[in-house]
Order: structure tokens, then C-alpha cells, then sequence
């Protein structure tokens, strides 16, 4: 009982002594049976060599059997060390044969192991194991496989948990994106229906617009111009510039805007002559420097318009009582150069100015589009604006390019 536990826990070193040892022991034996044996064989030798020189032989005859006996003595002891080789050999080798099957078998019990792991949490058992040093490593490796097959578990566990919140996420998603496109398609719908509303406003707002400005003037041809009269057709004329954007925007991506010649000063002439009655009723007056009349530049007149309309406006507007508006048109070099200033309130930040629906004043009147579409136009057209504003002055400057260039 106590040896077969012994060879259940033996090492692969204490199989190595044992194997010596034994070796070693069997060696011993043999040897001491061989001397013991040679032992014997030379007395009785030692005897007969005795017993024969008492019989009176020859020296010569003597040493003759001398010679014999230990050449015999001497081929036996050969043999004998022969055989004690072959058979030390043969132990060795059985006992060596022996433990590399029980080491190969216990190698290949891993290998096997480890192959089957790779798809399954199957553990080795201990028992199967010959060698000592295995057994611990069978005690590590199972360890190990025990800490993969409950961190496996673990993260399969936590790979489920993410998959049911990554499909009540996806759920939630789909759901908000179903709102988005119902959304979607109603600000989509609403934005049609104020387009479709705003075109028709603009449109219908044109012809009586027209018919009170046209019986301003008849009524002027026969009568005398009145305060009253002087404030209607100032009124009407700001809600044709505000008309006039609003048909722009609605037009400006539908519409094709053509360009022709234009003489810049002519133009500007004409249209600080429809502000001078809005001017006159925000108590404001023109100081107009345009002194040549020969300023030609190719650009659109809706857009023109546009770009000249809202700076006048905007002058009117901001424009301290009682001061003047000086409007320049000068030749630079291959440019022209387009410039409205006055005293106004400084303006804070001149480069917000031209955003949309930007006004520096909350109680200022206005939806605050018509400098965001003076700088659209701008750079559509390659017209390069600067405003300058301190206590003394406001301007703004707009740069053309002459006809030609």
C-alpha cells in the first residue's frame, strides 16, 4: 500500500535516482559475486601449483600451468565484465524505456488537454498523471481553467445584458426617428405652406400697394402736398422696400437674375430720390457728392436695388434727427466705390451687422433681413463690404467692379 502511494506521487528526479540506484545496486552484486567467485578459482590455483611442486616437477612445466591458469583466470574475467556490461545495459535501458513511456504518456495527457480547451472547459484528471511535476501542473492548469470558464461566463453574461440595452437602445432609436421623420415632414410641409403663403402675400400685397402710390401721385397733380399725405406716401414706400425683400427671398432661388449695363450713378440718383420723403419724415436730409455721371457696372437691378434700398433704409433708420446723409460714388482705379455715412449710434459689433435677424436694438423696427440679404447678394457678386462706426460717424462702403473689368 505504502509503494503504490509512493509511485503515485513520485517526481520525475526521484524516478532518476531510483534508476540509478538500482543500477548501482545490481552492479554491486554482481561484482561482489564475480571477485568472490575469481576468489576461489585462484586459491584452488594456488593449491594445485603447491601440491605440484611438492611431486618434484620441473620449474619449467611449473611455470607452464602457472601461465595456463591465469590466461584461463583472465578470459573468464573478461566475460564476466562483458556480461555484467550487457546487462547493466539491458537495466538501464528497460527502466529508461520504462519512464520515457510514463513521461511521454503524461506529455501527451497535456497536449491532449490543452487541444480539447480550446473548445470546451473540460479539466484534467489528476489521477491519470504518472510524475509529480505534472500533477502540479495539472493543479495550475485546471486553476486556470476554472478562472476562464467563470470569466467566460462572466463576460457572456455582461455580452447579454449589453445586447438587451443595445435593443431597448435601438428600440428607443427607432422610435425617436419615427418623431424625427414625422417632424421632419410636417416643419417640411409647414415650411411649403409658408412659402406658398408668403408668395401669395407678396403677390397680392403688390397691386394695391401699387394703386395707393399711383393715387398719391394723381392726387398730387391736382392738389397740394399735405403733412398727412407726405407721411401715407412715406409709410407706403418703406412697406414697398420691405415688400420688395420679401419678393426676393422668395423669388432668389427660383428666379434666374440677369445682368445688364447700369449707370451706378443715374441709379443711386433715382433711388435717394424715392427716399427723400421717408428721409424728410424721419427728419434726416442727403447730402449727395455724386458729381460723374459716366459709372458703368454689369450687375443685376432686382439685386442693385436690394444692396442700394436697405443701406438707404438702414441710414434713414439709424440716422440721428436733424443730421445729414452723404452719399459718394467715386472711381478707384479699376473699382467703384459706393459710400452712405452719418452721425448714428455707434454701432457695437460691425461685423454681426449683416447677420440675419440681427439688431443691435431690441425695440428697433424691422425683422432685421435686409443687411443679411445685401451681404448674400455681396458675395454672390464678388462685392466687398467695410463699415466703419465711433461717435462722430457710421459708414458703410461697398466696392464694384467696373463694367469691362
Amino acid at each position: 500500500m505504502k509503494i503504490s502511494s509512493f509511485f503515485k506521487t513520485i517526481t520525475i528526479k526521484q524516478a532518476d535516482i531510483i534508476t540509478v540506484s538500482v543500477i548501482f545496486l545490481f552492479t554491486m552484486i554482481f561484482v561482489g559475486l564475480l571477485v568472490e567467485e575469481m576468489y576461489e578459482d585462484y586459491e584452488k590455483a594456488l593449491e594445485q601449483s603447491y601440491v605440484t611442486s611438492i611431486e618434484s616437477l620441473s620449474e619449467s612445466e611449473v611455470l607452464a600451468q602457472k601461465h595456463q591458469r591465469l590466461k584461463s583466470l583472465l578470459i573468464k574475467t573478461a566475460l564476466a565484465i562483458v556480461t555484467l556490461s550487457f546487462i547493466l545495459f539491458a537495466i538501464f535501458l528497460g527502466f529508461h524505456n520504462l519512464f520515457n513511456k510514463l513521461l511521454h504518456r503524461d506529455t501527451k495527457r497535456f497536449l491532449e488537454f490543452f487541444e480539447q480547451n480550446t473548445y470546451s472547459d473540460k479539466m484534467i484528471d489528476p489521477n491519470s498523471i504518472f510524475f509529480q511535476d505534472f500533477k502540479v501542473m495539472v493543479g495550475y492548469a485546471n486553476e486556470m481553467v476554472a478562472k476562464i470558464k467563470e470569466q467566460r461566463n462572466s463576460l457572456q453574461e455582461l455580452n447579454e445584458g449589453l445586447e438587451e440595452r443595445v435593443r431597448m437602445k435601438m428600440t428607443k432609436l427607432e422610435s425617436i426617428n419615427k418623431n424625427l421623420e414625422k417632424e421632419k415632414k410636417f416643419s417640411q410641409d409647414l415650411l411649403v405652406s409658408q412659402r406658398e403663403f408668403l408668395r401669395y402675400t407678396v403677390h397680392e400685397t403688390n397691386t394695391p400697394l401699387s394703386v395707393i402710390l399711383m393715387s398719391i401721385e394723381l392726387y398730387l397733380m391736382k392738389n397740394p402736398r399735405d403733412r398727412q399725405l407726405s407721411k401715407i406716401e412715406a409709410a407706403v414706400k418703406n412697406i414697398f422696400s420691405i415688400y420688395d425683400d420679401l419678393s426676393y427671398l422668395v423669388k432668389k432661388d427660383q428666379v434666374e437674375y440677369p445682368k445688364r449695363v447700369i449707370n451706378f450713378a443715374n441709379y443711386i440718383n433715382s433711388r435717394i430720390d424715392f427716399f427723400t420723403e421717408v428721409a424728410q419724415q424721419s427728419k434726416v436730409s442727403f447730402n449727395n457728392k455724386i458729381e460723374a455721371s459716366e459709372m458703368h457696372i454689369y450687375f443685376n437691378e432686382t439685386k442693385l436695388q436690394r444692396i442700394v434700398d436697405n443701406t438707404i433704409t438702414n441710414a434713414i433708420k439709424y440716422t440721428l434727427p436733424k443730421e445729414v446723409i452723404t452719399v459718394t460714388l467715386i472711381q478707384i482705379g479699376a473699382n467703384i466705390e459706393f459710400a452712405m455715412g452719418s452721425k448714428a449710434k455707434t454701432i457695437k459689433d460691425t461685423q454681426k451687422v449683416f447677420h440675419e435677424y440681427y439688431r443691435e436694438e431690441e425695440k428697433a423696427d424691422g425683422f432685421g433681413i435686409g443687411l443679411g440679404l445685401v451681404r448674400s447678394i455681396c458675395e454672390e457678386e464678388d462685392v466687398k463690404i467695410s463699415v466703419s462706426s465711433d461717435a462722430n460717424e457710421t459708414v458703410f462702403k461697398y466696392i464694384f467692379k467696373m463694367m469691362g473689368d
